[in-house]
């Protein structure tokens, strides 16, 4: 029998410092894709940032992002919001005044499988 206690989870609210703000816009339904053109990044594999700039080449969206990485909603998008200003990713529009129904279906369809995934 040994005494460790396995390893240390870190808890979510410690990648934000805190922080319940974005400091930017960012839906949860918005998808988010690399900035135009690509910023170099050199986090290690496991830093949720660098899961975030992986994952992004699909163009998720923050749900889908915080349900795929197993974190809080909120914390996604602080981490998400970092990013846009640090000009690592963009955050799309999610739909304009003028959205064709397949774009709206579409939408439903990814917010959907965020939220079931979470």
């Amino acid at each position: 029998m040994t005494d460790d206690p396995g390893p240390r989870l870190v808890r979510p609210y410690t990648l934000t410092a805190g922080r319940t703000d974005a400091g930017v816009d960012v839906p949860w339904e918005a998808a988010v894709g690399p900035a135009t053109p690509p910023v170099a990044w050199d986090w290690p594999s496991a830093d949720v940032r660098a899961q975030i700039m992986a994952a992004c080449a699909a163009r998720p969206s923050v749900a889908e992002i915080a349900a795929d990485l197993h974190l809080p909603l909120g914390v996604a998008r602080v981490v998400v919001g970092d990013l846009v200003v640090q000009g690592y990713v963009t955050v799309h529009d999610t739909l304009s005044a003028t959205a064709t129904t397949d774009e709206r279906r579409d939408l439903i369809g990814r917010t959907l499988r965020g939220l079931r995934a979470l």
